[in-house]
């Protein structure tokens, strides 16, 4: 890499894995970097995957000058101390470029020079606690969701480690790593990579005396995430890494969201001549990515340009909005369109009781579309697509190559030929010669094609070739088996150039005790779940109150859930945007037996979610 190409701000879309083959379709749609988790110690915990196969994804990014990062973003016990200090060996061993923690433990563990990632699961919102992570080593911050660009600003101006950022996806209601609702509910704790995903769950909304307000209700349930209309201000604000949510998601998701966010971080790019992604080649897309087709329920920028309504009023996904309803039959509706709707569509809607109902597509003619469902609907009822089966059907098919530029150079020498290969960015070069007695051609013409053909030929290998240049003295006869022989080798050798001159970043941690730490007294929210994380907090001065829950399983008068999301707000009460008194009395949240009382905090700006004895 040339020194002007250094002195660019890089920009990476970190993509993630479920495993291997998620992975690399995610790298081969557009993913400078991918996420995945390990064997175990993942905040998912359905997600993981064996060293062999983060090794053999990291062999394949790192030949396009792609990172892998593994997930340890799990609170630990004793008992898996070593087991995890030995895992970050071997996924060190593996080619892993960094791990992406939770637990302070790790910090006080021997480790191997790999850098260090602090998730969102870590409550990363002010800029003291972000200092300290620079000041002790830590690589990277991955910030709270809930911030807006304001603060993410306010972040950059006093530091300068790198800072990561959600741009799309499902959102976590509460602060990352300070919520107890899953464990409570069912002893499945967030984390521990085990949520139940009780945001998602149907409430009763209860009055001061407890009478119910609203019954049954998706009270918590929110909006996803798509900030695409904001990427560019985030650059501007200093994120250097945005990353797609959804390693529970399926491939089709994948795809067609990495493929979103790759061209619109590309065209960005191309109006900022001191910034590059990250990583190396190129892609030829053959679709039209588009986010609102695959899974979500409905979207929002989630607190980044400030606070709007967010309440997704269902946890299932409700996709594209098609139109309204401008007829009813009995078996039929006619809907206000311009999408062509076929067989085999999902449409929905939310009915008459304001539940999303959904229906398979069997009939149609033209926007009138059979349903036996159109007795639950009214005039102007919006219809969705949550399921469009043509783009769909032609995603599975779908396969996008990754390839990296290169030129090639056909020289004579004195007994035979050489081939030069170079990467386009000047950065890797590998030559291989054919010795072989010369033959002036009898039909120059067509050997100089069949020349050209052969060259151009890249089969499975990571390039395209960009540009031939012939620097042959005289056109010469060269049997075709001999010239593939020649392009292979060349290539092959490119190829292996690409992995072996990949070198990874080393970071070691800068720990010394007390270095100006973030707090002085740590809570059950620290999440203080071991030996080597209360050793940490001791050695930096502070108080120790009380261990995690997943320890104590003391939940009594602890806020389970800390969110900006707001009933109050979203009821159109609020008395600090919306300047109104509330005079609805909204007080408790009823789940089952379990009875929980809202706290709204408006100097904080929060809703807190406590348990009722």
């Amino acid at each position: 890499m040339n020194k002007k190409q250094t002195l660019k701000k890089q920009i990476e879309l970190l993509s993630p894995a479920k495993n291997f083959q998620f992975g690399k379709t995610a790298l081969d749609y557009g993913a400078d970097a991918v996420y995945i988790g390990a064997n175990k110690f993942g905040a998912r915990k359905s997600a993981g995957n064996s060293l062999k196969d983060i090794e053999k994804l990291c062999l394949y990014a790192h030949k396009f000058n792609a990172k892998v990062y593994v997930t340890i973003n799990t609170i630990l016990f004793d008992n898996e101390l070593q087991d995890v200090e030995k895992l970050i060996h071997q996924l060190w061993n593996a080619g892993a470029d960094a791990i992406i923690i939770q637990d302070f433990a790790i910090l006080e563990m021997n480790l191997p020079p790999i850098p260090i990632h602090s998730s969102t699961q870590m409550h990363n919102v002010s800029v003291d606690k972000i200092k300290f992570y620079e000041k002790i080593g830590l690589s990277r911050v991955i910030l709270a969701r809930e911030l807006s660009l304001a603060e993410i600003i306010e972040i950059k101006n006093h530091t300068n480690i790198e800072l990561e950022n959600f741009i799309h996806g499902a959102i976590c209601i509460s602060y990352s790593g300070q919520c107890y609702m899953s464990a409570y509910l069912g002893y499945r704790s967030g984390n521990r990579g085990e949520c139940a995903q009780a945001c998602r769950l149907k409430y009763n909304l209860l009055n001061s005396k407890k009478q119910v307000i609203e019954f049954d209700k998706n009270i918590l349930s929110v909006k996803d995430m798509n900030r695409t209309d904001s990427i560019e201000a985030m650059i501007d604000a200093g994120i250097t890494s945005f990353k797609i949510e959804g390693r529970l998601k399926d491939l089709n998701y994948l795809k067609n969201v990495t493929a979103h966010y790759r061209k619109t971080i590309d065209n960005i790019l191309e109006n900022k001549t001191n910034y590059e992604k990250s990583s190396a080649g190129v892609f030829n897309f053959d679709f039209s990515p588009d986010p609102e087709i695959t899974f979500n329920r409905t979207y929002s920028d989630y607190f980044l340009n400030g606070r709007t309504k967010i309440s997704s009023f269902s946890p299932k996904s409700v996709g594209k909005q098609l139109g309204k309803v401008t007829e009813i039959n009995k078996n039929y509706i006619v809907i206000n369109t311009n999408e062509k709707i076929v067989n085999g569509d999902g449409l929905c809607f939310f009915d008459t009781e304001g539940e999303l109902t959904g229906f398979n597509v069997s009939k149609t003619e033209g926007n009138k579309i059979f349903t036996n469902t159109a007795n639950k609907m009214n005039f102007e009822t919006i219809i969705y697509r949550n399921h469009n089966h043509q783009f769909s059907k032609m995603l599975s098919k779908n396969k996008s190559y990754r390839k990296i530029p290169v030129n090639i150079s056909f020289n004579e020498i004195e007994n035979g030929f050489e081939l030069i290969a170079q990467t386009d960015d000047k950065t890797h070069y590998a030559s291989s010669t054919l010795i072989i007695k010369k033959e002036i051609a009898q039909n120059k013409e067509k050997v100089l094609e069949n020349i050209q053909k052969q060259l151009k030929k890249t089969g499975n290998s990571p390039f395209f070739i960009q540009r031939i240049e012939n620097h042959l003295q005289e056109i010469y006869f060269i049997p075709i088996g001999a010239l593939n022989e020649l392009r292979r080798n060349v290539l092959y050798k490119l190829e292996h150039q690409l992995s072996s001159n990949y070198k990874r970043t080393e970071k070691k941690l800068n720990i010394v005790d007390k270095t100006d730490f973030f707090l002085t007294q740590a809570d059950y929210k620290s999440n203080i779940s071991n030996k080597l994380s209360k050793l940490f907090y001791e050695k930096h001065g502070a108080e120790i109150l009380e261990l995690a829950p997943e320890i104590t399983g003391n939940f009594d008068k602890k806020e389970v859930m800390v969110t900006k999301f707001c009933l109050k707000y979203e009821r159109g009460i609020c008395p600090k945007y919306q300047n109104k008194k509330s005079e609805e009395d909204i007080k408790f949240l009823k789940y089952k037996n379990k009875i929980f009382r809202l706290e709204f905090d408006c100097k904080a700006c929060v809703m807190k979610i406590i348990p009722e004895k």
